[in-house]
C-alpha cells in the first residue's frame, strides 16, 4: 500500500505531500485561483510523474543492455479539456533527449517499451489522453 500525507503549508492553497520515507512534493494553485506560485499545480505533477516513471524505465532498460547513457531529459506537454470541470488530459506528448553512445533504434525501443508497456502513469493517462512521444539521441 502506498501512503502519502498531505499538509497545508500556508493560508491559501499551498500543500506539501510527503511519502513514508520523508520525500516531499510541493503543490499550489494558480494565482488566478488564489494560489501563490509556491509549487507545481497538481496536473503538472501528474505530467512530471509520467516523465519520472518513464525515465526510470528507460534508464533501467538501457542499463540492462549495458549502453552508455550520460544524460536524459524529457520534455512533457499536455492538452486538457476546454471549459470542463474536471478538465482531464486529452493529449500528452513526451520528447526524450538521451545523451550517450546509444543507437537511435535502441533508444526508440526503450522509450516505446516504457510508454506503451511499463509506465503505470502513462497507462493511467491513456484512458483519457492520446499519448505520443519522440526520441532524440545526442552522442
Amino acid at each position: 500500500m502506498i501512503k502519502i500525507e498531505l499538509a497545508r503549508v500556508d493560508n491559501h492553497f499551498c500543500m506539501q505531500a510527503t511519502n513514508e520515507v520523508g520525500n516531499t512534493v510541493v503543490m499550489d494553485g494558480a494565482p488566478a485561483d488564489g494560489g501563490q506560485n509556491q509549487g507545481m499545480r497538481p496536473m503538472q505533477v501528474l505530467l512530471a510523474a509520467m516523465g519520472g516513471c518513464s525515465a526510470i524505465d528507460v534508464v533501467s532498460i538501457l542499463k540492462k543492455q549495458r549502453l552508455e547513457l550520460r544524460d536524459l531529459k524529457i520534455t512533457l506537454t499536455g492538452e486538457r479539456e476546454k471549459d470542463k470541470v474536471p478538465a482531464l488530459y486529452t493529449a500528452v506528448h513526451a520528447h526524450f533527449r538521451l545523451v550517450g553512445n546509444i543507437e537511435l533504434e535502441k533508444a526508440q525501443k526503450a522509450v516505446a517499451l516504457s510508454v506503451e508497456k511499463y509506465c503505470s502513469v502513462a497507462k493511467t493517462l491513456e484512458k483519457t489522453a492520446t499519448i505520443t512521444y519522440s526520441v532524440e539521441v545526442i552522442s
